[in-house]
This record gives structure tokens, sequence and C-alpha cells, in this order.
């Protein structure tokens, strides 16, 4: 993977998890990053603590309101001065079976993990077009492509994210801006980990490579993605065969 010291990415929802991982592979190959945390800050600032290298920065931005993303951005060009590339991860999850969701369980999803994507784009694009470069990298999921019982809500964001990856990448290429999804199947991280082994045997058995994923494959896939200058529309999947 080749040096990634001229690029200057903005990373949602990387206090933890796989964001958390994307934001330090990144700096190991000398990206300067900005993690950015909703709420609490105690996790991004281990996060932030933890990254290689100087100059990161470290910010406060709710992605469900346009008005703190703008400023989360206006902090970053005067950080930085440049945008290179949006990695939008920040996502949850509210589980529930179809007939028993609330309104507010679905709204919430889809507000967080699908208009997320949609504003934090949306105001990135507005520099990388000024620049006439720049990547956007939005995080999926493999339950897109395959549904999963109980997500309805959060299936059918990442499965927005899709479509709006494909029409952004259309709208923005001719300011070559290149936009693309990776969507991770079952990956390691603190959510499989409260599952017994009964349930994680469950859900190795149904992947051809009989395994789990770990953060550090997703990170490995933007950190290509970066370095890539002819690909754009694109869903990676990285799931172990689950879904081909």
């Amino acid at each position: 993977m080749k040096n990634l010291k001229d690029k200057y990415i903005m990373i949602t929802g990387s206090s933890r998890g796989i964001g958390a991982t994307i934001a330090q592979h990144l700096a190991k190959l000398e990206a300067k990053v900005a993690i950015t945390y909703s709420s609490s800050s105690d996790s991004a600032q281990q996060v932030f603590q933890s990254l290689e290298g100087k100059e990161h920065l470290l910010l406060q931005m709710d992605v469900t309101n346009s008005e703190s993303i703008k400023n989360a951005f206006d902090k970053f060009m005067e950080h930085f001065s440049t945008l290179s590339a949006l990695v939008n991860n920040a996502g949850i999850t509210k589980d529930g079976l179809l007939l028993r969701m609330q309104d507010k369980d679905f709204d919430s999803v889809l507000k967080t993990n699908l208009y997320g994507n949609f504003y934090c784009a949306r105001e990135a694009a507005k520099y990388m077009i000024k620049a006439r470069q720049g990547h956007i990298i939005n995080i999926s999921s493999v339950v897109a492509q395959i549904g999963n019982p109980g997500q309805a809500n959060y299936v059918a964001s990442k499965a927005g994210i899709e479509g709006l990856t494909r029409t952004m990448a259309n709208e923005l290429a001719g300011r070559n801006i290149q936009v693309n999804a990776i969507a991770p199947g079952f990956i390691k991280t603190n959510m499989t980990e409260q599952l017994n082994v009964k349930q994680v045997q469950a859900i190795t058995d149904r992947i051809p490579l009989k395994k789990l994923g770990h953060p550090q494959d997703i990170a490995e896939t933007v950190a290509f993605l970066l370095s890539s200058s002819y690909i754009t529309g694109q869903v990676i999947s990285v799931n172990g065969g689950l879904a081909m």
C-alpha cells in the first residue's frame, strides 16, 4: 500500500470499532486524519492519542444535524486547508422485528446511517468540487445485499447508502471525485464479542471462509480505494464470501 502522506481525511464515527481502526491504519500510512465523535469524547480521546504522527484533529459532530456538520467541516478546513477524503462510517442499530418496530426506532437509524451519509457527503463535495479531486467512501453492509431478520431499519439504511453511492459517483465524476462504498460482512467488534460460542459458530458456518473478519480488513480496503485513481461507483464486498 502506497504512502498517504498527502491525504487529509475526515472519518465519521471513528471513536471506536471499525472507524477507530480505519483512523489508526491511515495514520500509519502518514495520512492526516480527523476523528469525529457524537457525544462522549473519552473513547475518541483514546483513539486520538493512539494515532501515529502529528497534526491530527479531534472533532465533535452530530451527523444528524446539518449545522453541526458544517461547523465540523469549517474547523477541519481551518486546521488542514484541504480535504482529500471523507469516510462515512458513523452508524447505529436499533433492532426489532417488523411488527414490533416503533416509528422512532426506524426513523433514528435512517437519520443517522443514511441521512448522515448524505449530509456529510454534500458538505464534503463543496470543497472537493472546488479542488477538482477527492474521495468519498461510504460504509454499507452485507445485509444490504442479503437482508437480515430484525433489522428492517438498518438494512434499509445500508441499501440506501449503496444507491446513494452510485448516484453521487455519477454526479461528481466530472470533477474527478471518486465515490465508492465498502460492504463489510460479520466483523470482530464489541458487538460480536458479546455473542456466545454457539452464536459465533452459527455465523461462521454461513461464511465460506469459515471465520469472522477483522476491522483491519476494512481499514486496508479504505486505504486501497484512497490509492486508486480509476474506481468509482462501486460497492466493495469484504465478507468472507457470505454474499457473492
